[in-house]
């Protein structure tokens, strides 16, 4: 009875694994069911850039600073009280106008003891000039030796350059008495002033600057700092345009002058100084200001142009093989194919060698059936934002691909990669084309 009991419950264990297994087995059919149908419903969303046609200009980017073109520093040669001052601020002067003067007493007090000096040589000049008269007659007949006439002789000359010396003495004393007039040296405006009456100035190893006057502030040029690597694309004559912060929506023109030579090393960055010729016939733009340079190297008008967020779209390694079996397919059963067309879409299959080549890109859209589809296009000039191409199978209008969202994995990239300015748009396959640079 005991082993009948013991059959019995072994089949109902055994029955009850059976259903077990099977249990799981239902469970595991109706998961990969569901994921596959959550999987065919995810789609990918793409984001697409438009063909256009317009003007492009390709531009390089430099900082500089307004200044007139002929800017005098007047300073002073000696050293005094200021007595009078003439001029203030953006008053206009002429060349040769009075602006200031500094207390000429101590510079008349040395003129006068000059004069003196030279009146003292003078008198001193005609004694020796007649002892030597003398004493060339004595010593003719005899009554004076030869060694005094010879003395007499030499002392006319040193005191005929005494004389000399002393007329030089008050020139020099003249004109520092001149200097103490402080005069224009060219016609335009004040500046600066850096001196009030009554104030000492003292010019001792240097002439301190008293007035900055600018000559013509109708003309104005701008010292603009251009790096080493975009130097070799200014020239001469190219257009320039800049804006001004204190002026905000105004574009001002201007025309390179100058490429200097000289070239200044700022945190291990070489720089070269151009000198850019600027109107300013309305005098709105001020000495000082800090002007934003646009430096025009290239320009193309009534091109096709796309972003460069495009150009830069790369499909992913599934969307490539099945693009690429396409193409394969097509190649095989049509006859009017050549190779010279086969060529660049193998490129394109690639992706990366299409897109990195400098002359030429890859752009993808998708056809009138709704799949992936492969353009070989040449590039042109780039402003930073869009860039000229040219090619068989583009057109204005068109669409292509510049980007792809997918919400899930947008999702889980945002919860495991922390958000940086760094990071590629193909990471975590969320965001593809577009989050290197955008558009």
């Amino acid at each position: 009875m005991g082993r009948y009991r013991s059959v019995s419950t072994g089949i109902m264990r055994q029955k009850k694994s059976v259903i077990a297994v099977g249990l799981v087995l239902i469970l595991s059919v109706i998961g990969v069911l569901v994921h596959r149908l959550a999987f065919a419903k995810e789609t990918t969303t793409y984001r697409f850039a438009t063909i256009e046609r317009g003007n492009l200009q390709s531009t390089v980017s430099a900082t500089g600073t307004l200044n007139a073109v002929t800017t005098v520093s007047v300073g002073t040669q000696v050293s005094g009280q200021v007595s009078e001052l003439l001029v203030d601020f953006n008053d206009h002067v002429k060349k040769g106008q009075l602006l200031a003067r500094i207390d000429p007493t101590l510079a008349m007090q040395a003129v006068t003891d000059a004069q003196a000096n030279l009146e003292k040589a003078q008198a001193q000049a005609l004694q020796a000039s007649r002892d030597y008269d003398r004493n060339r007659e004595l010593t003719n007949d005899g009554l004076v030796a030869r060694s005094a006439f010879e003395v007499s002789q030499s002392g006319a000359t040193v005191a005929n350059a005494s004389v000399k010396s002393a007329r030089v003495a008050l020139d020099r004393a003249k004109q520092n008495l001149s200097y103490t007039s402080i005069y224009a040296p060219i016609d335009g405006v004040v500046v600066e002033r850096n001196v009030q009456q009554g104030q000492t100035v003292a010019a001792s190893l240097s002439a301190p600057q008293l007035f900055l006057i600018a000559n013509d502030l109708s003309q104005m040029q701008i010292l603009a700092q251009v790096g080493e690597s975009d130097i070799a694309q200014i020239k001469e004559g190219q257009p320039v345009s800049f804006t001004v912060q204190a002026l905000t929506g105004q574009t001002f023109k201007g025309t390179v002058k100058q490429v200097r030579l000289q070239s200044s090393t700022t945190d291990n960055v070489v720089n070269y100084t151009v000198v850019v010729s600027v109107p300013n016939t309305d005098g709105k733009l001020l000495p000082g200001m800090t002007a934003r340079v646009q430096f025009l190297t290239k320009q193309s008008d009534n091109v096709l142009k796309v972003s460069n967020a495009a150009l830069r779209y790369k499909p992913t390694d599934a969307e490539l093989a099945a693009l690429k079996a396409s193409r394969q397919a097509t190649t095989t059963t049509s006859t009017t194919s050549t190779t010279s067309t086969a060529r660049p879409d193998r490129k394109a299959w690639s992706g990366t060698r299409g897109a990195g080549s400098s002359n030429f890109g890859t752009l993808y859209y998708l056809d009138a059936n709704g799949k992936l589809a492969v353009a070989r296009v040449k590039t042109g000039i780039n402003d930073g934002s869009t860039t000229e191409i040219t090619g068989r199978n583009i057109k204005e209008g068109m669409k292509v691909i510049a980007g792809t969202i997918n919400p899930a994995a947008t999702t889980a990239q945002t919860s495991t990669a922390p958000a940086s300015p760094f990071q590629g748009g193909q990471q975590g396959g969320g965001q593809r084309g577009g989050g290197r640079g955008g558009f």
